[in-house]
């Protein structure tokens, strides 16, 4: 039996498992505000289910936790079949015990899903708010909630992801995000100055400006080096234009970096942030998995919690 047979024969809902956590007299928030998060049985899920029902909890919203197992090991008549099943089943539970444990107050559904998780996340993304997925980089190629996997699904996600690393103890503070004048760049300025608004944090906008190297600049007179930078900001400004006045207690700075790549000017500015946003594409796209060269990078090295955005295009 091939694997996409397998796949839609146990999605239906006949065979999938599902365990819900809460009363039901609890149920029935708007499905548009549900929350998505991304569970495995590693370490980095802690992070990930934490942040998702943090942010439950302020929006009063409902959070779906979905595990995942490839179908390709659930050949029914196998005897391994069952074990499997009931095994992955125990761990769903576990989950959703711990959920409540952390968040009692928070509308939360756990379940099981046959398939791999960016397909299986990338279809449930279309009724969600925001899919929370863990990241681990030292782990990039375990479990399929890390490295590769959290890239694909923020590709083919329907709205916004996030995903969460596991962080040192500390304090962190503000609100990152990478712009550049595109139109995936202004509907991550519009997220991350909700959520700095929302959190009662400082907005930072960086914008890297594409600097030839040492070689060309010393060709070109200086007065042009000078009135092409003015022209960048110019485009930082414009992003963030209007801000202030539909979010009056918001502070909001704007960085021009003039090093590196974007991606490293964004892995800079957000080392000790709360929260970092990108759009999934950009000008000067090269594109991966349907995705930016920059969101591509900074995920990889996420310091901190990063959400990426979509416009309707990409969906």
């Amino acid at each position: 039996m091939r694997d996409s047979e397998r796949e839609q024969r146990h999605d239906c809902p006949s065979r999938e498992a599902v365990i819900d956590s809460t009363p039901s007299e609890r149920r029935g928030n708007p499905v548009n505000r549900k929350i998505i998060v991304g569970v495995d049985d590693l370490a980095a899920s802690e992070a990930a289910l934490k942040w998702a029902l943090s942010r439950a909890e302020a929006l009063d919203c409902p959070v779906s936790i979905v595990h995942t197992v490839q179908s390709a090991w659930l050949a029914e008549g196998y005897g391994y079949y069952d074990m499997i099943l009931n095994e992955e089943q125990s761990l769903v539970r576990q989950i959703g015990d711990r959920a409540t444990e952390l968040a009692p107050e928070v509308d939360t559904t756990a379940m099981l899903r046959t398939g791999t998780a960016p397909r299986v996340l990338s279809q449930l993304s279309e009724d969600a708010s925001i899919v929370v997925v863990g990241t681990d980089r030292k782990t990039s190629f375990n479990g399929d909630f890390f490295g590769s996997a959290s890239l694909q699904i923020a590709a083919l996600s329907s709205c916004p992801v996030a995903v969460i690393p596991q962080l040192s103890s500390g304090d962190r503070s503000g609100v990152v995000v990478g712009v550049d004048g595109s139109e995936d760049s202004i509907v991550a300025v519009e997220f991350a100055a909700a959520e700095a608004d929302r959190t009662g944090q400082e907005l930072t906008a960086v914008y890297a400006a594409r600097i030839p190297t040492q070689r060309v600049l010393r060709h070109i007179p200086e007065s042009s080096v000078a009135e092409r930078l003015d022209e960048e900001r110019t485009v930082l400004a414009e992003c963030v234009a209007g801000l202030t006045s539909r979010y009056p207690d918001l502070t909001v700075h704007q960085v021009l970096s003039t090093e590196g790549t974007p991606a490293s000017a964004l892995l800079r500015a957000a080392a000790d942030a709360q929260l970092l946003v990108v759009g999934s594409h950009g000008r000067g796209v090269i594109s991966r998995l349907w995705m930016g060269s920059v969101s591509h990078e900074v995920l990889g090295q996420a310091p901190c919690p990063t959400v990426i955005t979509r416009t309707k295009h990409h969906r």
